[in-house]
């Protein structure tokens, strides 16, 4: 049996705030990259869904906070294999600005478990995803 290939098409918030990136953690029900490993804020887009949408409903659910605004940065792709799958993603990546309040994941049973504010310093010692780590490169 041949490994299967599929696309999806993801939006990020790049959020920033007094020297720290908002960031959530990855759960072994992550369907692309590496659990564990710490990602931007986002996901897929689904069908008939405005990229804006998209992002406004993801930053909810995996961190509580609301979209305010948000500004087009960057698009990428990514090649990750996981699980016996090979994901071919494009990644639309916004700065973002977000509501006031603790960052929480909302989402009962998504492919996150926690969110948080992790000091710009802090993340040469934390695992990022890919996206996650081009955003920080971008920051630098």
């Amino acid at each position: 049996m041949g490994t299967a290939s599929r696309m999806r098409m993801s939006v990020y918030g790049v959020a920033e705030r007094e020297g720290r990136l908002l960031l959530t953690r990855l759960t072994e029900d992550s369907p692309v990259f590496e659990p564990g490993a710490w990602h931007l804020p986002g996901g897929g887009i689904d069908p008939g869904e405005q990229p804006l949408e998209a992002l406004a409903r993801e930053l909810h659910e995996e961190t509580g906070l609301t979209l305010r605004e948000a500004r087009l940065l960057d698009v990428r792709s990514y090649r990750a294999h996981r699980n016996g799958i090979v994901w071919d993603l494009v990644a639309v990546f916004y700065a973002v600005e977000l509501g006031e309040g603790t960052a929480r994941v909302v989402e009962a049973a998504g492919s996150t478990d926690a969110a948080a504010w992790v000091p710009l310093p802090d993340l040469e010692d934390v695992r990022l995803s890919p996206p996650a780590a081009d955003a920080v490169a971008g920051l630098r």
